[in-house]
């Protein structure tokens, strides 16, 4: 008789996973705090600090607030984590879930020096959110402070998880958490309009992340996790890559992590390799940027230390994924034992949790050389032209779910035409939070609108861009990261600083290109930017910005705010060099 197989039986809720992960010391969670010190915590340790700080937030005392009563807090009242060491989101977040609350990751990194934008846009948060707490660190408390000068946040609680969660825990009666409760919200970037409250409830947490990361033979696309399995990441846990894909995720199919902060990424950016080396990491993750960075910086002198053998998912999403980057990471760290197969370009959105579409774990990326003359005219037309686009396939959908291209009016459109592309299945969510206007704009006759733009090729999805930020001059269609690529690669622009858009003037659609660089650079930038676009695309520049060093606008996840960026260029905001 031939021997039967039977799949995984996975937990409904992340409070649920939290309770099985087994006890012992030999599988957990280790940290490298913002100050070089690591910290290591067994599930059994986290899940005893998880009832605590659930206890603290259940005897809390809240004043009323947004025409809310106060008192303690109730199952389902949102806690907003404003927490720049890694171990105390993690550790607080798990509270709030066992706690039966809801936790608002926001991004926690502004300086008292930079406060105003950032205060607005916590301010906003924290209404939408209807979140009565704030938990911060000592490190970020001074800014947080500053939400008690504005009349919608005054009243709000602020914690300092170093001291507010120190004491011995009160007597706490943790309510029953089920697959249909809110698990936490998820604020958008807020690249193409103010941030929105992404509502994801337990059971769209636990069917993305069992897709994606649940065990070998589940799925073609999947990460197929494996019992020796170590993450590795220092991506931001307030975004949805690093908290789903290394926290969430992860607690759910038993995977232990070790996690960096992203502002000592920032600093060092080899240590990412150097961690992989030292732990023997299997799966990490990062935007395009990061890969272009490493193979950039790293020396001969750096290989001979690194020791990449082991890593055998280096997934990419989050931002547009450059062709050119990923092969050129491949070739430069294959010295080092990475596997160029090792590789995942993927795709996603937080209304979907995280990922939509996977790359087929352990094959080659694929790379789909395209017409750019057709492209203008929404068709992939395969070329073999040294002028040809290079476009990187995203992968398949998970089992269960679906995807569609489709045209403006939401008819479905043919292999390699370029359309919007919806989604649906157990892992896209139900909405926005309290916003039926945001929620009736993407969610429609259950599917998710994405607003982006892509096509199908065999099977695979590739994306093209934002269809907010379609660029439509002379009738022709412009996509702006291909225009941001080609001007990135001139010497003096500050790569991933370039933003193109487009503008009306005198009835006519025209380009606008915006790019960093110094001011002594800026009269040579204006000529060959203009000469480059002249010369990829046939698009005359109307306007060529060369702008100080950090004056275009990006989302707390590094994105670029291209809308944002019009909008400063056309009230004359934007700061350009003379």
């Amino acid at each position: 008789m031939a021997p039967t197989t039977t799949s995984p039986t996975y937990p409904s809720t992340l409070v649920e996973a939290l309770d099985r992960l087994p006890d012992g010391d030999a599988r957990g969670f280790r940290f490298l705090t913002l100050d070089r010190e690591e910290k290591y915590f067994p599930y059994s340790a986290m899940r005893t600090e998880a009832q605590r700080r659930a206890a603290f937030l259940g005897n809390l005392e809240t004043a009323p607030m947004y025409g809310v009563a106060g008192g303690k807090l109730n199952k389902g009242d949102t806690v907003a984590l404003l927490l720049p060491e890694n171990h105390e989101f993690v550790l607080t977040f798990l509270g709030a879930s066992v706690g039966g609350f809801v936790p608002v990751p926001i991004y926690p990194g502004a300086t008292f020096k930079v406060t105003g934008h950032y205060i607005e846009t916590l301010a906003h948060i924290l209404v939408a959110a209807r979140a009565k707490v704030v938990v911060c660190n000592q490190r970020n408390l001074e800014v947080v402070q500053l939400l008690k000068e504005l009349p919608e946040t005054k009243d709000v609680v602020i914690l300092v998880a170093e001291k507010d969660f120190e004491a011995d825990a009160p007597a706490f009666t943790r309510p029953s958490v089920g697959p249909d409760d809110l698990c936490f919200l998820q604020f958008t970037s807020g690249s193409t309009s103010k941030p929105k409250g992404v509502a994801i409830r337990h059971r769209n947490l636990v069917a993305n992340t069992t897709a994606f990361l649940g065990p070998g033979g589940l799925n073609a696309g999947a990460l197929h996790g494996k019992p020796d399995d170590l993450g590795v990441s220092w991506l931001p846990l307030f975004h949805d890559m690093g908290l789903i894909g290394f926290v969430l995720g992860t607690l759910i199919v038993d995977l232990p992590v070790l996690l960096f902060p992203t502002t000592t990424f920032a600093r060092s950016p080899r240590l990412w390799l150097e961690l992989i080396t030292k732990h023997k990491g299997t799966i990490t993750y990062a935007p395009n940027f990061a890969y272009q960075l490493l193979a950039k910086r790293v020396t001969e002198k750096d290989l001979s230390s690194l020791d990449l053998s082991s890593l055998r998912v280096a997934g990419c999403g989050a931002e547009p994924i450059r062709a050119r980057t990923l092969i050129e990471f491949a070739s430069k760290l294959a010295p080092a034992g990475f596997d160029a197969k090792a590789l995942l370009p993927s795709y996603g959105m937080a209304e979907s949790c995280l990922a939509i579409t996977f790359h087929r774990g352990g094959t080659s990326m694929r790379v789909d050389k395209v017409d750019p003359a057709a492209m203008r005219e929404g068709k992939a037309v395969p070329s073999d032209a040294d002028d040809a686009l290079e476009l990187v396939g995203c992968g398949i959908p998970f089992p269960g779910h679906e995807l569609a291209i489709v045209d403006e009016s939401g008819q479905p459109v043919g292999e390699r035409v370029v359309g919007q592309i919806l989604a649906r299945g157990p892992s896209v969510n139900d909405g926005y939070f309290e916003n039926p206007e945001a929620t009736a704009e993407s969610f429609k006759d259950g599917w998710l609108y994405s607003g982006d733009l892509g096509y199908l090729a065999d099977g695979d999805l590739f994306i093209c861009g934002r269809a907010k930020d379609l660029i439509i001059v002379n009738g022709a269609n412009h996509y702006p990261q291909d225009l941001e690529w080609v001007v990135g690669d001139i010497e003096g622009v500050r790569r991933g600083n370039v933003v193109a858009f487009s503008i009306m003037k005198d009835g006519l659609e025209v380009l606008v290109m915006a790019a960093e660089g110094n001011s002594g650079d800026a009269a040579r930038l204006r000529t060959e930017i203009a000469q480059v676009v002249q010369q990829n695309f046939g698009l005359t520049a109307s306007h060529v910005a060369i702008c100080a060093v950090g004056a275009l606008p990006k989302t707390s996840s590094g994105k670029a705010q291209r809308k944002k960026t019009k909008a400063m260029f056309e009230s004359g905001e934007l700061q350009e060099h003379a």
